[in-house]
């Protein structure tokens, strides 16, 4: 039994403009099952459909065609019991600014009919770095603690199903390494982990499947590691001063200084170096990389346009 399937699911709103009855498919028959167990990665650009996935996972949107289910729970028929099997991390910093940081989780507990979870509870705020945090007001804490409470609570009664939208979105390098540490621990204990996010090395350092979306479908589902095959072999990485004339920037992925060339064997790479120096940009260093997750993810949204 997957810990979560989707089934042919759409998401269909009106559009506010145009024809009467015209609609925008936000999702567009996706259809995955992720097994129990699994560190699995949702990737897409904005827009994509992510979250209108999740929100649908959650309970918060209504399908409006096809089925999702959460170890074999309808997220509509048996919302509850869905519901109680999910710990979901949202991007939005949601928090009740009247309790401590203790005494939010306590609540949270009782939510789920949860009761006497102190020891949990401890667990949960020295893995998250919140241990000195506790009996702070939510107003007082900064975003990255804020955060790190969210997490928390998706957590506090102790799902077997973990989803995470965007959780390091605008964090600390601190808060990621200590969020992953322990999210990793919990996968490894048999926890099944969903993960959006923008940081496509955090995706190719943990998932072990990633599904990409694009304007509400799926355009690639596979294994990361086959993902990463099916990019060029090597790439240029290069430091410039200058800028690249148009014809090679098209052909690069640019960032400042930073200039990659996507290739596939040596004579690439000689003639990018000799292009480059034709049109007389100065180079600070060059390195030759194997292509990462990002560059992937370039290549599957460029070929599906």
């Amino acid at each position: 039994m997957p810990a979560i399937s989707f089934q042919s699911v759409s998401r269909l709103y009106p559009l506010a403009r145009g024809p009467k009855g015209a609609t925008f498919a936000a999702l567009d028959d996706v259809s995955l099952d992720i097994e129990e167990g699994e560190f699995f990665g949702l990737l897409g650009p904005n827009g994509a459909g992510k979250t209108t996935l999740i929100s649908i996972l959650a309970g918060l949107v209504r399908a409006s065609r096809g089925k999702v289910s959460v170890l074999g729970h309808d997220v509509q028929a048996d919302y509850a019991q869905a519901r109680k099997l999910l710990g979901v991390v949202p991007q939005e910093l949601v928090f009740d600014p009247f309790f401590n940081v203790r005494e939010t989780l306590r609540i949270q507990s009782g939510y789920f009919g949860v009761k006497n979870n102190d020891a949990w509870i401890d667990e949960l705020l020295e893995s998250l770095g919140l241990a000195d945090k506790a009996h702070a007001n939510m107003r007082q804490l900064s975003g990255g603690m804020k955060r790190r409470v969210l997490v928390a609570q998706a957590l506090v009664h102790k799902p077997p199903v973990i989803v995470l939208d965007e959780p390091t979105a605008g964090v600390d390098v601190e808060l990621r390494q200590t969020l992953w540490q322990f999210v990793a621990r919990l996968n490894r204990e048999g926890h099944t982990v969903l993960l959006t996010t923008h940081y496509l090395e955090e995706a190719e350092a943990l998932c072990g499947r990633l599904a990409m979306l694009k304007a509400g479908r799926v355009v690639a589902l596979e294994r990361t590691s086959e993902l990463l095959k099916t990019a060029s072999s090597h790439v240029l990485r290069m430091k410039i001063e200058g800028q690249l004339p148009a014809n090679l920037a098209k052909q690069a992925r640019v960032t400042g200084r930073i200039v990659q060339f996507p290739a596939h064997d040596a004579r690439e790479i000689e003639t990018y170096l000799a292009a480059v120096r034709e049109a007389g940009v100065i180079v600070d260093d060059v390195e030759i990389t194997k292509a990462d997750l990002e560059d992937v993810f370039l290549q599957v949204m460029g070929d599906q346009k």
